[in-house]
């Protein structure tokens, strides 16, 4: 066991907002025991380790990170995504974004970078600066950055902070100095609330000009949380639906276009 493996495990312990004792009940163990570990002063084997990580719901990446700390290889593979053993994943994610259309999706890896998306994703091109669209792109950026769809958002404030929220909610559980910058420039971007609303903007649609008229959309979030690969564990699919008919009308008409 490594000297860091102590401090991970506390680190993961208090971003879980888990007291010693409750850890230790979810993992099947006494709270003596996790102080001891945590105080350096036991070495865990593999199992115990899984089982503090399971306690926690840790993300496959940090359960790795605690297995090296403690001695002992990553239980979770992570494979390129051009790897041949996720082939048939890819194609099935293609199948998932396709049958989405008319409607907009995409699929995204950590830090909000644009893997793929289907056709009708192009609604939220328009009028963006092309260094916004220079791979890799940044979604989070795209949305927020006055170059990017951010003029064209009539509800910004609010919508804004759909994203602003949801990164600070994983920052809270998952640490992360490098997405902890992001935050900070995407807040920088957002204008201030004019008033409190009753719900942010995963309650509220994405009020969107585009060159077919006003689109109302409601966003849906999926991850691949049974995934046993890092790399795929880490996706994440974001559909958006018309919030109207008219929206609806719409992606319907530009779909038939093509």
């Amino acid at each position: 066991m490594t000297n860091l493996f102590p401090a991970l495990l506390q680190r993961a312990r208090k971003a879980s907002r888990l007291s010693q004792l409750e850890l230790a009940v979810r993992a099947d163990t006494t709270q003596r025991y996790v102080s001891f570990i945590e105080q350096g002063r036991s070495r865990p084997g593999p199992g115990v380790v899984t089982r503090l990580a399971d306690a926690m719901e840790l993300p496959l990446r940090q359960r790795n990170e605690l297995l090296r700390a403690a001695g002992f290889a990553p239980a979770f593979p992570e494979s390129p995504l051009d790897d041949a053993a996720l082939r048939p994943v890819r194609r099935a994610l293609d199948t998932i974004l396709d049958g989405h259309l008319p409607y907009p999706a995409m699929i995204a890896r950590p830090h909000g970078v644009l893997l793929t998306a289907n056709r009708a994703f192009d609604v939220f091109y328009e009028d963006v600066d092309p260094e916004l669209l220079r791979p890799p792109v940044n979604t989070f950026r795209l949305a927020l950055h006055p170059r990017g769809i951010a003029p064209r958002v009539g509800n910004l404030p609010e919508w804004g902070r759909h994203i602003t929220e949801n990164l600070r909610t994983r920052l809270a559980r998952n640490p992360d100095p490098s997405l902890e910058v992001l935050l900070l420039e995407l807040e920088d971007y957002l204008p201030p609330l004019t008033n409190e609303p009753d719900a942010l903007g995963f309650a509220v649609p994405l009020e969107l000009e585009s060159r077919d008229g006003h689109l109302r959309l409601i966003t849906t979030l999926t991850s691949f949380a049974t995934a046993t690969d890092v790399t795929l564990a880490e996706l994440e699919l974001e559909a958006f639906l018309p919030a109207d008919e008219a929206t609806a009308e719409i992606l319907g008409e530009r779909e038939r276009r093509r």
